[in-house]
């Protein structure tokens, strides 16, 4: 049995008000719990021995000769020349030190990143590591080689 053209075209019509409809609600939704959540963490006791700034600094400056090493070697190993893969390494990097960050409540930066080939298999990363949380802000330099095969 056929139905009327204009029937179908009600109903695809019907069907897309119904889909805009939920999203509209789901991203209400979204709002309201994002909203929640902030509110939240208004009513949390302060810490003023918080020292998560100091431990946050710490294991980045740690652990970040060993992160770009890696990545720079999966860049290199995928096809790139050494410096541009130790640049998007570096990108890369510093975009999930962001994202991390904001998860924490401690903002975690590199700024003024500067990355030179010192020879065909070392490349020097210079620069600064900026980490705060609101209440307090660390700079450490940054300085060190990765070396590449």
């Amino acid at each position: 049995m056929r139905t009327h053209p204009l029937n179908e075209s009600e109903d695809r019509d019907a069907a897309q008000m119904l889909l805009a409809t939920g999203v509209v609600l789901l991203m209400s939704l979204l709002s309201m719990a994002i909203f929640g959540v902030k509110v939240a963490g208004l009513t949390l006791p302060h810490d003023t021995a918080s020292d998560g700034v100091i431990i946050t600094a710490q294991e980045v400056t740690d652990g970040l000769p060993e992160l770009s090493q890696a990545r720079t070697q999966l860049w290199i190993d995928g096809g790139l020349e050494p410096l541009e893969a130790a640049q998007i390494a570096m990108d890369g990097i510093h975009n999930d030190m962001l994202h991390h960050g904001e998860l924490r409540g401690i903002e975690v930066k590199m700024i003024d990143v500067a990355i030179t080939e010192l020879d065909s298999s070392t490349i020097k990363i210079t620069g600064e590591l900026g980490v705060s949380d609101g209440d307090a802000m660390l700079t450490i330099t940054i300085d060190y080689n990765i070396v590449h095969e």
